[in-house]
């Protein structure tokens, strides 16, 4: 966008270029579980991990089991960001219902390992294989109840 005199409106663009969509997985106590899986299956690293007894307003009348819960954590999977937490008690959200994660490589072996490490005790949804648009594409729900498409990108002539 352009000022009448010519000059640039930098300030939106900045803005539009620190924004980011990062995936938010929230599960019913099973956050470190869901985690520890996703380090095997994805190469994810922890960045940050803080339980909700070791966040701020923690206090000794929460019950023991809530205190281990995760309250935030987040995930690094090459340059893209994933953050999983557990849920309050009483608040169980919806199996992979309202999110699928898109996991986008250009290597078809590195799309097919994170395929078939996802799929273990959960659900293919569409077989991995080639397709119009990616040579190597599959989507699973996995253990978890979350929908992941594995994506191949085509190289551009």
């Amino acid at each position: 966008m352009r000022r009448q005199d010519g000059g640039l409106i930098v300030a939106k663009e900045l803005i539009a270029l620190s924004i980011r969509f990062v995936p938010f997985i929230q599960l019913d106590g099973r956050a470190r579980e869901a985690i520890q899986f996703y380090e095997n299956a994805l190469g994810a690293e922890v960045t940050f991990s803080q339980t909700f007894g070791a966040g701020p307003g923690a206090s000794d009348a929460m019950p023991e089991t809530m205190k281990n819960r995760i309250a935030h954590s987040e995930l690094k999977i090459g340059d893209a960001q994933l953050m999983v937490a557990d849920c309050e008690p009483g608040k169980n959200p919806l199996e992979g219902d309202l999110l699928t994660i898109c996991i986008t490589t250009p290597d078809a072996d590195q799309a097919t390992r994170m395929y078939n490490a996802l799929r273990e005790d959960g659900t293919v949804i569409t077989p991995l294989g080639a397709f119009h648009f990616s040579p190597a594409y599959g989507v699973v729900k996995d253990k978890f109840g979350v929908t992941f498409q594995c994506f191949t990108s085509r190289r551009r002539e």
